[in-house]
């Protein structure tokens, strides 16, 4: 019923052919109750592709935007959106409710509950999505709808991403980082499929910070011809929405701090894992 392009592991949704499908199946159907797997789809010449990362709650939201669905509801093993992870911290606080903006700017920086393309076709329509315990069923969880953060402003969110890396990029030719180059490094990185965490670049070098994987070799080789690559491994990125001074401390203990960046409402700090 899902219809995508054929990119591997991380295929698109063609939206129109995939909602004219579900919709019509889920119009003509007898049941009640329909049961239908996730993560899978198909293109138009019929090869099965997958989603990607957290592909089954992405189908759930792509049935529900097909449908018009008032909500969805996401089964995980803890009840709700906290704002942190209790494998790093203690004393962490549950969020009952929080807008959809919110929701995806946590996921955007690795917040591993809810992926941002899961969130984006629910906020198109406004649909309602509910994070539930399956282990404990009948607790209310988290809602994320269409609602105003007021009070999440004062709630700082912290999300670790362990074992990046750290590449920096500069050109051989001790010419500037202009936008040729930085257009060529990005179009490498797409054909490799390896996601920024983060990035910064200056006259003369651009830097960035990738999950550690078996794609990189790929990438420095490549790279090599045009550029001189270093890079640093066994890094933490820490990122914190709505910091202030003593939450900053906390986190980074002592730390050498790597690499800097920061706005009005985030913060994000490399640093070097003791």
């Amino acid at each position: 019923l899902i219809v995508s392009d054929n990119i591997y592991r991380e295929s698109k949704v063609i939206w129109d052919i995939t909602e004219k499908n579900i919709k019509e199946y889920i119009t003509s159907a007898k049941e009640n109750i329909i049961i239908t797997q996730g993560f899978i789809a198909g293109t138009l010449d019929n090869t099965t592709t997958t989603l990607g990362r957290e592909g089954s709650d992405y189908t759930a939201s792509i049935f529900a935007y097909s449908v018009n669905s008032p909500e969805v509801i996401i089964w995980k093993d803890v009840d709700g959106v906290y704002n942190a992870d209790p494998k790093y911290f203690n004393d962490i606080i549950k969020i009952n409710n929080i807008s959809y903006q919110e929701a995806i700017e946590l996921a955007y920086y690795g917040a591993s509950v809810i992926h941002p393309k899961t969130i984006k076709p629910l906020k198109n329509k406004e649909i309602v999505l509910k994070v539930k315990s399956f282990v404990i069923p009948q607790k209310e969880g988290t809602i994320i709808s269409n609602i105003n953060d007021n009070d999440i402003g004062s709630i700082p969110f912290y999300i670790i991403k362990p074992v990046q890396t750290l590449i920096s990029i500069n050109p051989k030719d001790f010419s500037f980082i202009a936008e040729d180059n930085l257009s060529e490094i990005f179009a490498c990185f797409s054909k490799y499929n390896i996601k920024m965490n983060m990035m910064q670049n200056s006259a003369l070098s651009f830097s960035v910070c990738i999950d550690k994987s078996n794609k990189i070799d790929g990438v420095i080789n490549e790279l090599k011809t045009k550029f001189k690559i270093k890079y640093n491994e066994n890094l933490e990125l820490i990122t914190i929405r709505h910091y202030n001074n003593a939450n900053i401390n906390s986190v980074v203990k002592g730390r050498e701090i790597i690499l800097e960046q920061k706005s009005r409402s985030t913060l994000q700090l490399l640093v070097k894992n003791d």
